[in-house]
């Protein structure tokens, strides 16, 4: 249907002979809708040029029927007849192309791939119309000082076995995660395991009020201990567990069970925080979107058998805290004389062949390599050396020797101290002496040495080693990359403000400047608030923290002075990286089995598939050919498909190129003129 307007006063005949015009322009068997623009020239080779003035709609009444009729009583043989080669190829070629993209279609709407994400997405805003299908859990890290409980979330998984749980922090209306911390640490109920569900019911009612009552059925908890946890008896820790396994379910419905409760060791905390760096990071996602990859050496279906698997590279991790540190970094090459120790495999796919998500990744823990603990050593050892000038000899002298000589009080220099600083500190038998600023940042390092414990006393226990003769494999520095937290960060950002990427030479600047100042002067500029970030005591040790936190790097873990692919964060994506997120996303790696068995539940393969992932693609190919072949087959037999050079004139399916009168029409076409002067009346 399509319509012209006819301008009021336009004569009759000429309304007439610019119909039938129109008429003959666009009648054929084959086209229904036509585009007409505003003015309409008139192209008839017998006339000059004329203008037919168009308003409003221009009105053609299609006998459908009777094209039809005509459609059926076509001569097609004699239409194929008239067709050269090409053009007969070259309809086969579109109709094939038309059924195989239907093909596709069909395909991929009802025997389709699962979706896959290729950005892993890690931003969903928390607290707002999560809605049902939400999963919650729960992690409570029991440390040596207190015990913290975080509330995480996830949406259903997407089915596809290659794609992790997309696990978010819970935050709450304002933005901040649901984060709570109580003290004292849950290793002091050792003496007394029945009150340890008392000391948790506050930690656990805090996140219920952030979980719909619905759902807290559904909300899986883990208590998982670390330090303080680790010192007290087995029999110790098994009562607590007993306890809060025991007395919790009394109290909210959690699903909770033995496995749940945990004192995870400082090889798994070390590889829950790898873990959660590399999560956050986006490295388990799949695709390159600007990440370099790595090919990763694989088993094979025999010990000698190597395979190749190329994935993207993940980080490393450096964390030092007030204790201890710890390195993480993942093992690419396929290394057989790695202590088993030093090692941690595993896997954070739902299935186990999952190469994917099969990991080795190093990691190690150096008890009393923390900043604070290394400062207790590092006095320890400058008040011995000081007493033993007579016998200076310190080649083989370690920083755990017992201090329990008898001393007198005098002052010690200490080259890590800010020039005038003064520090009184006692001797294990309560003896009172002064420590000196000298404010020298290199003799501070050079001193700090001895405190790694690379030398005869501490051997290696495998080639190559690290500090404290722990093995350490080869790293490539040349393509790896490291992430510091904590105190690499601390020391970088909170006094020199120089955070993010590590440059030894500007850090080493900013240090020497720091620890050479006069103490006065620093101190008036701390009391000037112009270090708000810094504390009291990280203002007065930075100089030996800034001096230990390069010794241990470049000397400790054998880190070239000129790497620059370490970057200190305290925030991932705004985000604040704790271990217990890696914690919970290797414990939950099995759950996207009930989302994939569901989806193949509601998309099954057809039963003459059965591996449509793989096949289909080489279906359409076959399918393609053969057609093709039978098409072009069937054109030859039918003799179509020969160049014919013919003189005959070509027939016209439509007869209105022959009229050439203004009141003649084509049979099956009827137009209706409508005049404004009628639609008035």
């Amino acid at each position: 249907m399509a319509g012209l307007g006819i301008k009021p006063g336009t004569p009759a005949t000429v309304v007439r002979s610019y119909t039938t015009e129109l008429l003959r322009l666009i009648s054929s068997p084959f086209s229904l809708i036509y585009y007409i623009p505003p003015t309409l020239h008139d192209l008839h080779p017998r006339r000059s040029p004329k203008v037919l003035p168009l308003a409003g709609v221009y009105l053609i009444h299609f006998n459908v029927p009777q094209f039809l009729h005509n459609l059926r009583h076509v001569r097609w043989e004699t239409t194929l007849q008239r067709w050269s080669t090409k053009q007969a190829a070259l309809a086969a070629v579109l109709i094939l192309t038309v059924l195989v993209i239907l093909f596709i279609i069909v395909e991929t709407i009802f025997f389709g791939r699962p979706p896959i994400n290729k950005k892993h997405q890690h931003v969903i805003e928390g607290g707002k119309g999560l809605g049902p299908k939400v999963h919650y859990g729960i992690v409570i890290d029991c440390g040596s000082s207190g015990s913290r409980v975080f509330l995480y979330f996830w949406p259903p998984h997407s089915g596809n076995p290659k794609d992790l749980l997309n696990i978010q922090q819970f935050m709450d209306s304002q933005g901040n995660p649901v984060v709570k911390k109580i003290k004292p640490g849950l290793d002091t109920f050792k003496d007394n395991p029945e009150a340890a569900s008392d000391y948790i019911k506050p930690l656990l009612q805090f996140v219920a009020a952030h979980i719909p009552v619905d759902q807290q059925k559904e909300t899986i908890l883990f208590i998982l201990a670390t330090a303080g946890m680790r010192m007290i008896p087995e029999e110790s820790q098994k009562a607590i567990f007993q306890n809060l396994y025991t007395e919790i379910p009394k109290m909210f419905p959690f699903v909770i069970s033995e496995s749940n409760l945990e004192v995870i060791s400082g090889k798994q905390e070390g590889v829950y925080a790898w873990i959660a760096v590399n999560y956050v990071l986006h490295k388990f996602d799949h695709g390159a979107d600007e990440h370099p990859l790595v090919a990763v050496e694989v088993p094979g279906n025999t010990n000698k058998e190597k395979r190749t698997h190329v994935r993207r590279r993940t980080v490393g991790m450096l964390d030092m805290g007030g204790g201890s540190m710890q390195i993480a970094f993942e093992i690419t090459s396929k290394y057989n004389n790695i202590p088993k120790h030093r090692i941690a495999e595993f896997n954070l796919g739902c299935k186990n062949n999952d190469l994917d998500h099969t990991y080795r990744v190093y990691v190690t823990t150096y008890l009393g390599f923390g900043a604070n603990e290394a400062r207790e050593h590092y006095e320890e050892f400058l008040l011995t050396s000081n007493v033993s000038l007579t016998n200076s000899d310190m080649e083989n002298t370690t920083f755990n020797i017992p201090f329990n000589r008898e001393k007198t009080r005098f002052n010690v220099s200490d080259p890590c101290l800010p020039v005038g600083l003064t520090q009184e500190v006692k001797d294990t038998e309560s003896h009172i002496h002064f420590l000196h600023g000298l404010g020298d940042y290199e003799a501070c390092s050079s001193k700090l040495v001895k405190l790694l414990n690379r030398n005869a006393s501490i051997p290696c226990e495998q080639a190559p080693c690290s500090m404290n003769g722990v093995h350490q494999p080869m790293i490539s520095f040349h393509n790896s990359e490291f992430y510091g937290f904590s105190e690499f960060w601390y020391t970088m950002d909170d006094v020199f403000r120089i955070g993010g990427i590590y440059n030894f030479e500007k850090f080493k600047f900013e240090a020497k400047k720091f620890c050479g100042t006069k103490w006065s002067t620093l101190q008036s500029w701390y009391e000037e608030k112009l270090y708000p970030r810094a504390d009291e005591n990280r203002f007065r040790f930075q100089c030996f923290k800034a001096a230990w936190m390069t010794t241990v790097l470049h000397k400790g873990l054998n880190f070239p002075p000129s790497y620059h692919m370490l970057r200190s964060v305290q925030l991932i994506n705004h985000r604040e990286v704790q271990w217990t997120l890696g914690a919970l996303l290797h414990r939950t790696r099995f759950l996207p089995l009930r989302g994939m068995n569901s989806f193949e539940t509601q998309h099954p393969p057809p039963h003459w598939v059965k591996n449509r992932y793989v096949i289909n693609e080489y279906v359409i190919v076959f399918c393609f050919v053969i057609v093709t072949i039978a098409i072009l087959s069937y054109l030859k037999h039918l003799k179509i498909c020969q160049s014919k050079k013919t003189d005959k004139l070509h027939h016209v399916p439509s007869m209105s190129y022959f009229m050439v009168e203004e009141d003649q029409i084509e049979q099956g076409l009827n137009y209706v003129i409508v005049d404004h002067k009628d639609l008035e009346q």
